[in-house]
């Protein structure tokens, strides 16, 4: 069976009704899958592709994607179906117009909705991906261990092994060994997190309605979220006023911002090189200074 028989089958498998696929257009902007847009008359799907080991990839995110939207906060992309036909796995998702302009104070006033869902623990249902990265999300009762051993410990696993060693790992296990230091009369409740919120993984519908995808959902501190929509240019200021203005973040965000940061950084390090490396040392450094 090939690749688009496969997908029309299962697309007709989850909605009860049939969908020849009449076009396919591959789709830009990715750099991890192939994304692709399917048409059967007047019905549009979005639809990623890679191996077919990338399978319980695809699950993750439409398990993450159909937590989002049980949320009724932000609206996602719907999750359709997933599978394998030959030696390729698919995700297909709804189609979603994202060629509007909207509101970013919305953006932020649904964001700090999103983040009053919460769970009993940190953690989610299932182990994701940040990027092509493996991401664990055992539950977790301590946001502080959670932190230490399944985000900046993970990571500095990974970096060792892709042989950023020596002063790298030595501040990373100093910082580890501190960490209660920086939430000091702070404690995070588990609020559901997109989990990869930078700029590029969201858009406005024509209608200007604010949509969320490509998300690497967990339950944990909400200013993970806040923190990482603050790199790689950040998001506008209408969007942060009305986010502080729907919920108001601690003083200590300010400094613990930049630790949250740190394990995209070196996320982008295990997948990018040694840049990103040595910047993430560099903020190693400047968490250590304000512990003392």
């Amino acid at each position: 069976m090939s690749l688009w028989q496969g997908v029309a089958k299962s697309i007709q498998a989850a909605t009860s009704a049939a969908f020849p696929i009449q076009r396919t257009t591959p789709v830009s902007g990715g750099c991890i899958n192939a994304a692709w847009c399917i048409e059967s008359g007047t019905t549009r799907y979005f639809v990623k592709t890679n191996s077919a080991a990338k399978l319980s990839m695809f699950e993750a995110e439409a398990a993450g994607l159909a937590a989002l939207a049980a949320s009724h906060t932000l609206r996602v992309p719907h999750p359709v179906t997933s599978g394998v036909a030959g030696n390729e796995a698919f995700l297909v998702l709804e189609w979603v117009d994202l060629d509007g302009h909207g509101s970013a104070a919305q953006l932020g006033q649904q964001l700090a909705a999103l983040h009053r869902t919460t769970a009993p623990r940190f953690g989610f249902t299932a182990d994701n991906t940040i990027g092509a990265t493996p991401q664990r999300n055992p539950w977790t009762d301590n946001w502080i261990d959670f932190w230490r051993h399944q985000r900046l410990g993970f990571q500095l696993e990974l970096a060792a092994r892709n042989g950023f060693v020596g002063s790298l790992q030595n501040q990373g296990e100093r910082l580890m060994g501190k960490l209660d230091g920086l939430f000091d009369g702070y404690q995070p409740q588990p609020s559901l997190l997109h989990g990869d919120l930078w700029s590029g993984n969201y858009g406005y519908t024509q209608a200007g309605e604010p949509v969320i995808f490509d998300p690497a959902v967990y339950y944990g501190d909400r200013e993970a979220d806040l923190a990482m929509t603050e790199l790689f240019g950040g998001f506008p200021a209408d969007f942060y006023s009305a986010y502080r203005e729907a919920w108001p973040l601690d003083a200590g965000y300010a400094v613990r911002k930049n630790l949250y940061n740190l394990y995209h950084i070196l996320n982008h390090a295990n997948l990018f090189g040694s840049s990103y490396a040595r910047q993430a040392e560099g903020m190693m450094v400047k968490l250590l200074a304000e512990l003392g």
